[in-house]
């Protein structure tokens, strides 16, 4: 409905704007509360000893996970190849973008509070032909002027639109931080992959060198007629299921060495990933662990579960807006000219205030639905965000329970790597004073050697899970995410 007014009436509409402007439907958002929970398990956990020969690590509840978690492992190559990592990969330069852009979207979302001024240029051309006869006249109407148009948003539509797409953008900054606490851990994971690998394949080599050396001894004593024919079956097919452990290992080297390369934002032919060491890692002995009432404030994936549930909170007060009255006030001055030479020469100029009401009296129940369906939005909204905050404290929970098994697993490693070494140690003694054959020398090494590649896997897993703790417990993201650049939220 279109209609005129009287400057009385205009002062009038002014007056019930400026009363009824701030009044924003729906709910105030309101952050969930921080968890009661006090722990992340049921039963308490502690990391034991692993044996005399490994540092043994100690939990520190309450203690904040350091900027750089990493440099906590003491190794230069895996800082150089995180810095790097966070310059190249894609995926991160994809959610630097998504950033900005939720960011130009909060500008377009605001920029709607104000007025628009607009400006109008028209021209048109008509011709009159008289009845009967062959004269005509050309007219010509010439039209410009500034239009200004202003929503005052009376119910708040507008406002709840910007809390919304602010909400959205919250969203986008902590799925960056999740891109790049992901990055940093697949990185540090990967390194510490490629170093496992590569000493459990050494360990594989020399016990497959100790099992060729034994067909070859078991073959001579069967041409002597001191061994039968089955045991060099017997040494062959032991040689041949220790061959088989080198394939996989080495599948497993050669895929973390190439998802390494990726996460560098490099192909893998283009990109050779440093030949990593278990024994260039230095363990980290003090562990944070954040507490569960702060890791909800800490972890930007439970963060952004809580700014989707702020913008579904928001998408109420707009539907809910959409149920009332919407005014809009424009007014405009237009110069008119019988052509564009005298547009400005004389006084032809018209001024137009108007306002438009639009209210909804019957939409078949489709406002009040759509309404029902932003509540009930918001509520799956919330059981996604709990779902969000029990993952994240499983995941603390089995990483802490993951490094309490490592230390009694690597314990038990060590111990058993201790017992084959003085096994081979009394059967090398044992075979210089001839009471051992050689047979019995290359059994004690191969047992030694099994203890060996057993313990080169609990010490990797060790540090992974080390490593998953850090990536559990949050990070430190906030530092990275507030450099120049990248706004935080």
């Amino acid at each position: 409905m279109r209609m005129g007014i009287s400057s009385t009436s205009m002062g009038a509409c002014a007056i019930v704007t400026i009363l009824l402007t701030g009044c924003t439907l729906g709910p105030d958002f309101a952050r969930p509360g921080a968890s009661a929970t006090a722990s992340y398990s049921a039963r308490e956990t502690r990391i034991g000893p692993a044996g005399e020969a490994d540092r043994m690590q100690t939990l520190v509840p309450g203690q904040a996970v350091a900027a750089n978690w990493w440099r906590a492992f003491a190794s230069a190559e895996l800082d150089e190849a995180i810095e790097a990592a966070l310059m190249r990969n894609p995926t991160l330069e994809a959610a630097e973008a998504s950033v900005a852009q939720a960011e130009r979207l909060v500008s377009a979302a605001q920029g709607a509070l104000y007025p628009q001024i607009d400006l109008s240029l028209s021209a048109q051309a008509s011709r009159t032909i008289a009845s009967g006869a062959s004269s005509h006249a050309i007219v010509h109407s010439d039209e410009i002027g500034p239009v200004l148009a202003f929503d005052p948003d009376l119910f708040g539509a507008k406002r709840r639109t910007v809390e919304q797409q602010r909400a959205l953008a919250d969203v986008q900054r902590y799925q960056l931080a999740a891109a790049y606490l992901s990055l940093t851990g697949n990185v540090v994971a990967q390194a510490i992959d490629i170093g496992a690998a590569r000493e459990q394949l050494q360990a594989i080599n020399d016990i497959v060198a100790i099992d060729e050396r034994n067909v070859e001894l078991v073959q001579i004593g069967t041409e002597a007629g001191k061994l039968a024919h089955v045991d060099v079956l017997a040494a062959q097919s032991q040689l041949a299921n220790d061959r088989a452990l080198l394939p996989p290992l080495q599948q497993q080297l050669d895929v973390a060495r190439d998802a390494f390369a990726v996460l560098g934002g490099t192909s893998p032919g283009e990109l050779h990933a440093p030949e990593f060491d278990l024994s260039s890692f230095t363990l980290p002995t003090e562990l944070p662990v954040t507490m569960p009432s702060a890791l909800v404030r800490a972890r930007p994936d439970i963060l952004a579960a809580e700014a989707q549930l702020h913008a579904a909170s928001a998408a109420i007060g707009i539907a809910t807006a959409g149920l009332y009255p919407d005014v809009a006030l424009s007014a405009a001055w237009t110069e008119q000219s019988a052509s564009l030479g005298r547009l400005f020469s004389g006084p032809a100029g018209l001024w137009e205030f108007a306002a438009d009401l639009v209210a909804p009296v019957f939409h078949g129940g489709t406002l009040e639905a759509q309404r029902e369906a932003t509540i009930e939005a918001y509520a799956a909204r919330l059981a996604s965000y709990r779902a969000t905050v029990i993952q994240a404290f499983g995941q603390v929970a089995d990483a802490l329970h993951a490094l309490e098994h490592d230390a009694q697993s690597l314990a038990a490693q060590q111990s058993a790597l201790a017992t084959a070494r003085v096994s081979l140690e009394l059967t090398q003694q044992s075979f210089v004073a001839g009471q051992a054959n050689l047979v019995q020398l290359l059994q004690a090494q191969r047992l030694f050697e099994q203890a060996r590649l057993g313990y080169a896997k609990a010490r990797g897993q060790r540090y992974a899970d080390t490593a998953q703790l850090f990536v559990a417990m949050g990070g430190e993201w906030r530092e990275w995410l507030e450099r120049p650049g990248t706004q935080s939220p």
